[in-house]
């Protein structure tokens, strides 16, 4: 790494590069391939951390939070009747029982989700997105989309292919084959 704020390959330096370099100059004594995946866990933590910051932007937008936009999301991709079991949402949003449950009250609170017993299981309920929610789903996922493609921006469609293969390939390996 160069002091002119740029790596070796010749691309712009980045926070985790900085990181690494201390790391080098701090403990040369550690295994450089050790930093390398080190750097690369960070980069990919990161770069969650700020696509997820640029995300809540356009959320607040519509008065939502990322937490209460994945549940109407998940609700809109089902299909009609938008509806799913809370243990089915519970599954596909991948959140724990507790953030369920405290995410529908806000949203059946703004009228964006109605829960009503399931009539075949008296023990479950079901939530279903409320016309209000419909819309306010549709609108927001383009906007969502649009914020997406401008945060990725600097990636070539190459360059986005590969990450997503590689990322897709980083995950199955860590067991994340399905929803739920």
């Amino acid at each position: 790494m160069s002091g002119s704020g740029e790596t070796t390959a010749g691309a712009r330096a980045d926070a985790i590069d900085e990181l690494r370099g201390q790391w080098r100059r701090e403990r040369p004594d550690l295994d450089l391939a050790r930093l390398d995946a080190m750097a690369l866990v960070g980069r990919i933590k990161r770069a969650d951390h700020l696509l997820s910051k640029g995300m809540k932007k356009v959320f607040a937008e519509y008065g939502l939070e990322f937490a209460e936009f994945d549940v109407l999301a998940t609700l809109r991709r089902v299909g009609a009747p938008h509806e799913l079991t809370a243990g089915g949402l519970l599954k596909s949003a991948m959140v724990t029982s507790g953030a369920i449950t405290n995410r529908l009250d806000k949203l059946e609170r703004k009228g964006l989700i109605e829960r009503r017993p399931d009539p075949t299981d008296r023990r479950a309920i079901r939530v279903r997105l409320t016309a209000t929610g419909l819309d306010l789903v549709d609108r927001a996922v383009v906007d969502h989309i649009a914020n997406e493609e401008r945060m990725l921006a600097a990636l070539t469609p190459e360059d986005r292919a590969t990450v997503d293969d590689v990322l897709r390939r980083l995950l199955v390996s860590l067991g994340d084959t399905h929803l739920g």
